[in-house]
């Protein structure tokens, strides 16, 4: 792994942080230590680093806040850290644009494996799918792969990175059904042990941003068991 690599540890309880610095540091990354969400807003400005481990439990602006302000500016890789494992805080932690979310106590060994993941894909080219300039529009839905531009009608919607992967993908191939484990390979590769709730956290935060009721969705639709599938009613009807 390349010196290039700069990992931003955000933790205020010095034990872990010094423990994520030194597991990282062999396996060649480089590491900036954060302990506030001040200090850490200030080294993500200063450092430019390649990937954020961030807790959400810090004194004063927790992790959700320092996710929302550095998505402000950057795409870089954002890997939550927490010792609390509700689902609501991982809807929460994914919908403001984390990438991922681990619960301590953790294994530093997935951990690192987590980092290389995320780092090898944020640094992977464009796939060509989504190179293409092909606009997909379904009903009121437009989806630009070319700017990432996505509109309900005449209101844009503001997707994380992610997101858009994860609606391009299922609309790009309508009606199609695919299973949890084939969506979440296709966003985190397979370090997550098939932890296939992520899929469905933002599975759900698409629902809440396009859906008129997200209780009822006209696009994106759960196959029972199986997993999901974008529905295009225009070639249901030519069936």
């Amino acid at each position: 792994m390349s010196l290039k690599n700069t990992i931003l540890i955000v933790d205020d309880d010095h034990e872990i942080n010094e423990l994520l610095t030194m597991s990282l540091k062999r396996e060649g990354f480089q590491t900036v230590s954060a302990y506030t969400g001040v200090e850490a807003l200030r080294a993500a400005q200063e450092h430019s680093p390649d990937l954020v481990l961030l807790d959400v439990l810090l004194p004063g602006m927790d992790g959700f806040q320092i996710c929302s302000e550095i998505r402000k500016t950057s795409n870089v890789p954002i890997l939550f850290v927490s010792c609390k494992d509700e689902a609501t805080d991982k809807v929460i932690g994914l919908g403001l644009g984390g990438d991922d979310f681990i619960s301590k106590p953790f294994s530093p060994i997935e951990l690192i494996a987590r980092v290389k993941a995320h780092i090898r894909r944020n640094n992977m080219p464009q796939k060509q799918e989504e190179q293409m300039d092909e606009t997909l529009v379904f009903d009121q839905l437009l989806i630009d792969p070319a700017t990432h531009r996505v509109l309900v009608g005449d209101k844009p919607i503001a997707l994380s990175a992610k997101e858009f992967k994860l609606l391009f993908h299922l609309a790009k191939n309508p009606n199609r059904v695919y299973k949890n484990e084939q969506l979440f390979s296709l966003l985190w590769d397979d370090v997550h042990m098939g932890d296939t709730h992520t899929v469905m956290v933002h599975i759900y935060n698409l629902r809440k941003k396009l859906e008129k009721n997200p209780a009822k969705p006209q696009y994106i639709r759960t196959i029972r068991g199986v997993g999901y599938k974008f529905n295009d009613k225009s070639i249901e009807l030519a069936e």
